[in-house]
């Protein structure tokens, strides 16, 4: 093994530093460091040889030119067991570099703050030490890279144990080359401005292993985007069991349903569809309709409200016959938590999220084999301005609000899809058929003598006259479409000779 006599310790996060660093000198390593790391080492009463003073020259340019020195990088990348590369270190003074202790600017954290400007944004991306860290890791047979501060006790129980084998050191620079891969992938997305790129280049967290995915035989982990904002940042709260990949899935559906739904209102998501959904006077008004939408299947779903959780809400939630997964909302009442955590028989198993309501911004992946896709967000909204009446009739007042909040639900149903609502509440749904009429036979059946004065939704337009009669026959009142296939006038006929309002948006919503 290549014993460690001089380090580099210049890490930006100094997460116990002082403490790291007094270990190596106790060991008798040599400590190479920075101006600012230097400071705050000697501060600690340790002994320091700053970067510019083992080179010979000093930093320039503001800082940005520390470390790229022949000094610096021919120790870092000299092989030891090359005598060419030792001889040649030899007659240029270059001394071995044999542990790298470093993280990079907090690049993300800048651009994450608001009103950052694009200058502020490239002071932040650091030059010397990916190069560092790419060095060490490219010769990982004789230099130890640390990007961790989680890794520093193990290190230094290797050191002491003359265990810092091939397969340790391969790990760490795997781990470095991941560091400086997600801090690129970061910068490339902030200046590539939202493009399709030609080349895409992501850059992921992993936060933990799931206990498994979508079935028990396989493996899943969670990754978080540096900076993003949504339900893999959420803070979970309480001590439920460990999300797993179909309650991760799910949740993030139920919340982006309702971030589209007016306030207050509440979602029931159940294996990826909301099975209920509404709008209400008070966020206990809405769940409570929202869960009598289809209490059947609201059993062991998901609950997404687009505002705090109360402690009225939380005594709803917890009555006798109700059991939820997951709930996920922008905060909870301290007693609401209380509430939710202790009171019903599965509340130590509850699994609650706090995070911001999602933006319908920005690009989505789905992996297939041998490659991915990348679409932009179905971040279209349906408004009452979007409603272009086709039919004789025009919708009321009302009939046209239950339409708007109708078609914003139907857009989170995975297609075929069809939704029957009134007075801003999901009556019936019909999800993921392979003919829309079957799906127009489910929405009515779940919504049984409710239909009766509800409004019909289709996330695309109808092929056929088949799935509207079958909502005419159950006593729907109007229907809300996008138009635009070539049946659309016998479509708009039938509404007429029923006396129905339609109207068309042109914007089909697929979700599959």
């Amino acid at each position: 093994m290549t014993t460690i006599k001089r380090a580099i310790v210049a890490p930006y996060d100094k997460t116990g530093i002082a403490e790291f660093a007094r270990a190596l000198a106790d060991r008798g390593i040599e400590i190479l460091s920075t101006h600012g790391t230097a400071k705050v080492l000697g501060a600690a009463g340790l002994k320091v040889i700053e970067v510019q003073e083992y080179t010979g020259f000093p930093e320039i340019l503001g800082g940005r030119v520390k470390t790229l020195h022949p000094k610096i990088h021919g120790g870092l990348l000299g092989r030891r067991d090359d005598p060419e590369h030792v001889a040649q270190m030899a007659a240029h003074g270059i001394g071995p570099i044999d542990l790298l202790v470093l993280n990079l600017y907090p690049f993300v954290q800048t651009i994450s703050r608001p009103g950052v400007t694009l200058a502020e944004a490239v002071e932040q991306i650091d030059i010397g030490g990916p190069a560092m860290l790419r060095a060490a890791a490219k010769n990982h047979a004789h230099v130890v890279p640390l990007v961790d501060a989680k890794d520093y006790p193990e290190f230094l129980r290797r050191l002491d144990a003359d265990a810092l084998d091939p397969e340790y050191r391969r790990g760490l620079a795997a781990k470095a080359y991941r560091h400086t891969a997600l801090y690129d992938a970061a910068i490339a997305r902030y200046l590539g401005d939202g493009d399709l790129p030609q080349t895409l280049v992501l850059g992921f967290e992993r936060t933990g292993e799931l206990r498994y995915g979508e079935n028990p035989h396989q493996r899943a982990a969670l990754y978080k985007e540096p900076g993003g904002k949504g339900i893999a940042q959420a803070e979970v709260l309480g001590e439920g069991k460990q999300l797993s990949f179909n309650n991760i899935q799910d949740a993030a559906g139920a919340y982006a349903t309702v971030a589209d739904l007016p306030l207050p209102a509440v979602v029931v998501v159940k294996h990826a569809n909301p099975c209920g959904a509404a709008a209400g006077k008070s966020l206990l008004d809405a769940f409570r309709r929202a869960w009598e939408g289809d209490p059947i299947s609201a059993f062991g779903g998901i609950l997404a409200f687009n505002a705090p959780v109360t402690p009225d809400v939380a005594e709803a939630i917890a009555e006798p016959g109700r059991f939820v997964e997951v709930i996920v909302a922008p905060g909870f009442d301290p007693e609401a938590l209380s509430i939710l955590t202790t009171k019903p028989k599965w509340g130590k198993n509850v699994r609650l999220l706090a995070c911001p309501l999602p933006e319908p911004t920005g690009f989505e992946i789905r992996g297939l084999p041998g490659g991915l896709l990348l679409q932009e967000r179905d971040g279209k909204v349906t408004q009452s301005s979007d409603l272009k009446t086709v039919s004789k009739r025009a919708p009321s007042e009302a009939e046209a609000s239950d339409l708007v909040f109708a078609q914003r639900v139907c857009k989170h149903v995975k297609s075929n899809a069809i939704v029957l609502a009134k007075d801003a509440m999901v009556v019936g749904v019909g999800a993921g058929q392979m003919s829309r009429v079957d799906a127009a036979r489910i929405a009515v059946r779940k919504a049984g003598g409710r239909a009766q004065g509800a409004v019909f939704a289709s996330d695309a337009f109808l092929p056929f006259n088949d799935a509207l009669e079958v909502a005419l026959e159950a006593g729907v009142t109007a229907a809300i479409q996008p138009g635009g296939s070539r049946n659309d006038e016998a479509c708009i006929k039938l509404a007429d000779e029923r006396g129905i309002a339609m109207v068309f948006t042109g914007v089909r919503h697929f979700l599959h």
